[in-house]
């Protein structure tokens, strides 16, 4: 028999209470009937009431004018940024639980987002709703980026109901992807996000533009705070990261211990996160101790393909398993599945696998030569070396046309040798594909609509390595001190280029330039030039005595710098 589909009940602003007395505001949408049921649960600061086309209007007018599927299954009128949609979801037996975390939309108090305070919080907040009498015990988290991103501290602090846990593109490491990319600051997109998604639903915020969804009246609770009032009860979050640029006791008290999550985990991350999410959501899975655990990585924009309806029903699966306890078959889920892009952001097949990497990877190393400004897997015949201005187009080089189709995927590493004018400089990395016409292969990210295939990022005096936690392929830094430069000193960087997957036709390229700024094509305009706004511009962080230099990229003889390729083989599974 077929479970009974369900009506919704919509209770807007319930009080969740905390451990020091606060209470925090919440929807909850849950079935009109008798029983217990599996909780879903979100917490965080965009505002639970505000509707998708206030949010983000962009989003919301891709959504209409692209995914007819998502429109046919939901009037989309509880819709929120980056949360599951109710109506896709109560039907079938579950309840949702939509949080304004403290100092957001209309819950009172101090806005801190991504603290230790906020996680407990979250903590308390997931143990209220496995004790409500309409839950079955059992509570899941389910969401995008910020709603995804929480998800693995709380999971950490292991609160007695969390059942099982599925981060949709959204990366556990606060230091190397939130706020700081390998060390530089994440300028353009940490402005943007703290006024424009946050402090615009900070609770008492009069001046907001967003109303709510079921009433009509300002998201951000009756009271009319001065900016005065607004900035003492907000942290200063911009001013914090730039003061700690080091990765110390700031940054670990807001980054999860992996190794204590060990509840069911269904991770999805996307090739469209560049700059943000992509790395952090796949080296969260790599590290998850659950024994329970697996990875999809999949393209296009990650925002709608978590509502599409076929990856709402793989969600469905999931938890309808680890919620629900139904036997459905679920453990036969390929521990990895990962879609191979292909031009025109197409996808050419998904491959099917046991790990990550994929265990069929032939890593393959292809010679740097700052002579001839190419790639090749022969290596250079002499010592050459190339120097740029940190912020000019860099210097870029390129493979000869790949004879037969190749695929590649997984991690990418660069091994470079550089000298600066100055104490340091920042390696800005960037591949991108060319196909037999020297068109560029472009794809969709989150904003960006013509992103590279891939890029890479390091302040170079941070190159340390941390030994226990590098391989061969994928070095890992402890960002826990400066090595400054000599000027003209020559030295060794094992650079991490973030993961990809594209099969290239025959006759195609792959490019990769190396510079000191963020890549951004020749002639293009305005804020989507190559990377939306995941810019690195902060002169506090980047002043110009420092890293507005001359560097050199040197290669051949005793620096052999070379692009390391995971390439798959001819009929990989």
């Amino acid at each position: 028999m077929p479970s009974p589909r369900h009506t919704m009940r919509v209770e807007t602003n319930t009080l969740i209470p905390m451990r020091d007395g606060a209470n925090l505001r919440a929807n909850v949408y849950r079935p009109k009937a008798e029983g217990r049921f599996p909780v879903l649960m979100t917490f965080g600061p965009y505002g639970k009431d505000v509707p998708l086309r206030q949010f983000m209007q962009e989003a919301w007018d891709r959504l209409n004018e692209t995914y007819a599927e998502i429109l046919a299954a939901s009037s989309c009128k509880h819709l929120v940024f980056e949360r599951p949609d109710p109506e896709m979801w109560i039907p079938d037996g579950y309840a949702l639980i939509n949080v304004d975390s403290r100092g957001a939309g209309k819950s009172p108090g101090k806005l801190d987002p991504n603290s230790p305070a906020e996680f407990r919080d979250f903590f308390d907040a997931i143990e209220w709703a496995g004790a409500q009498g309409f839950s079955n015990g059992k509570v899941g988290l389910l969401g995008i980026s910020y709603y995804a991103a929480s998800q693995w501290f709380v999971a950490a602090m292991r609160p007695k109901y969390l059942s099982a846990i599925l981060p949709w593109q959204g990366t556990y490491d606060f230091y190397r992807d939130r706020t700081r990319l390998d060390g530089i600051y994440s300028a353009g997109f940490l402005k943007r996000w703290w006024n424009a998604s946050v402090l615009r639903n900070q609770y008492g915020n009069p001046g907001t533009n967003c109303t709510d969804i079921y009433t009509g009246e300002r998201v951000t609770g009756p009271e009319s705070f001065s900016k005065e009032q607004l900035k003492a009860n907000a942290s200063d979050y911009l001013e914090d990261v730039l003061a700690h640029p080091l990765c110390d006791q700031f940054y670990r008290d807001r980054t999860p211990d992996l190794s204590k999550i060990e509840v069911p985990a269904l991770v999805v991350a996307n090739w469209g996160g560049l700059g943000l999410h992509t790395r952090g959501t796949i080296r969260g899975f790599m590290g998850l101790a659950s024994k329970n655990k697996w990875l999809k990585v999949q393209g296009g924009s990650y925002f709608h393909t978590f509502l599409l309806p076929k990856n709402v029903a793989l969600q469905k699966r999931f938890f309808d398993r680890y919620l629900k306890g139904e036997n459905n078959g679920w453990e036969n889920e390929p521990p990895v599945e990962v879609q191979v892009r292909a031009p025109g952001d197409t996808v050419k097949r998904t491959a099917q696998v046991a790990s990550w990497p994929l265990p069929q990877t032939q890593w393959t190393q292809y010679w740097i030569d700052a002579g001839t400004k190419t790639l090749t897997t022969a290596g250079p015949k002499a010592a050459a070396s190339a120097s740029y201005a940190a912020l000019s187009e860099g210097v870029t080089f390129s493979t000869p046309a790949f004879t037969k189709e190749t695929e590649i995927a997984g991690p990418v590493k660069a091994k470079l040798f550089v000298s600066s004018t100055t104490a340091d400089m920042d390696i800005f990395a960037t591949l991108c594909a060319f196909d037999a016409a020297g068109r560029e292969m472009t794809f969709i990210g989150a904003p960006e609509p013509r992103m590279p295939v891939t890029q890479g990022w390091l302040r170079v005096s941070q190159r340390k390595l941390d030994p226990a936690r590098s391989l061969e392929y994928l070095p890992y830094y402890p960002h826990d001190e400066r090595q400054p430069l000599t000027p003209g000193e020559i030295v060794e960087v094992d650079l991490e280029i973030w993961p990809m997957a594209l099969a290239l036709p025959p006759g195609s390229k792959l490019t990769l330039t190396i510079q000191g700024k963020d890549f951004e094509r020749a002639g293009a305009t305005g804020p989507m030039r190559g990377v939306a706004w995941f810019t690195h511009d902060e002169p506090r962080d980047r002043p110009p005595a420092l890293f507005h230099g001359t560097n050199t990229l040197h290669t051949g003889g005793a620096h052999r710098s070379y692009l390391l390729l995971p390439v798959l083989p001819e009929g990989a599974a």
